[in-house]
């Protein structure tokens, strides 16, 4: 009895409908139409016999059956990309394809300085950029749909490999005429817990910098709001409170334009660690070595 075996396309048709819940968002994420994709998995279906989709007008529901179908498709469609990797990686280093998340902390702050440098330097590098907090991003590389991720420790990755790129000390900003006149570098206890804004839940410096504070009470305090820290430093600017930012966005000129200052948190462990991880045994760890090289020397 011959059995069938699903084709890559199908198992991406089937992933991306349920990462995006949607068969009109999951057809534009893989660059077909609906009807190509859903046409893709109902002949899936059909082939294998079973039911993977409950369909309505308003909801896309995977049936118990689906939902191991697509966990199993992860891991099929992360091997078939590091079957790909394997062979990319026997030839020029650095060249070719390279997807990675940068997490939103980063990305405005460090990658306008290093990209225009990779662009020149590493021609043959396509490097496929994607902005995501740091939850999403670990998942991303987990399912295969980056191949790296540039994130800031300490944060929960998984099984990785990582390199070291920079330690990001962390500073607390506030409007230049604050009356306290902070000192040259400010003790956690000088916090104002009712003037502490804070990005919302999902950002990692969020917790790097209560972290670095060590007080429980800021947490329940804090005003965590701000879905930037563009956003943050303008609140501030406009007398609204305080906020802790890292050094890499201070060097790019975030505090421009503005009358914020900021001064050093005073802190054993006032700094964040940016690395750059990838899958642990990724058969291109040499080259994603290189990036981190590349990276550091920006």
């Amino acid at each position: 009895m011959s059995t069938y075996l699903p084709t890559i396309k199908q198992l991406q048709y089937l992933v991306a409908l349920h990462e995006h819940g949607h068969f009109g968002r999951a057809a534009e994420s893989c660059f077909v139409s609906q009807s190509t994709l859903s046409a893709g998995i109902r002949e899936l279906e059909s082939l294998l016999g079973v039911t993977l989709v409950e369909r309505s007008r308003r909801v896309v529901r995977f049936t118990t059956l689906g939902e191991q179908v697509v966990e199993k498709a992860h891991r099929l469609l992360r091997e078939a990309e590091e079957l790909s990797d394997l062979v990319q990686a026997s030839g020029k280093p650095l060249a070719g394809t390279v997807k990675m998340s940068v997490i939103p902390t980063i990305a405005p702050f460090l990658l306008p300085r290093i990209l225009p440098r990779l662009r020149r330097e590493r021609p043959e590098l396509k490097l496929l950029l994607r902005e995501e907090t740091s939850h999403d991003a670990v998942e991303s590389l987990q399912h295969g749909r980056v191949d790296c991720v540039l994130l800031a420790l300490p944060f929960t990755t998984g099984e990785v490999e990582m390199e070291h790129i920079a330690d990001d000390r962390l500073f607390v900003a506030f409007p230049k005429d604050d009356p306290r006149d902070p000192p040259a570098s400010i003790p956690p206890a000088m916090i104002d817990e009712g003037r502490l804004l804070l990005l919302e839940d999902g950002h990692c410096l969020k917790e790097h910098a209560l972290a670095a504070c060590n007080r429980p009470e800021l947490r329940a305090s804090a005003t965590m709001i701000g879905t930037s820290l563009h956003t943050l430093v303008q609140m501030v600017n406009n007398d609204l409170g305080l906020t802790m930012l890292p050094e890499m966005a201070l060097d790019a000129g975030i505090l421009n334009g503005t009358d914020v200052v900021a001064r050093p948190l005073k802190s054993a462990n006032a700094k964040r660690e940016i690395a750059l991880i990838w899958r642990k045994n990724s058969p291109r760890s040499e080259e994603f070595k290189l990036l981190a090289e590349e990276l550091r020397a920006g």
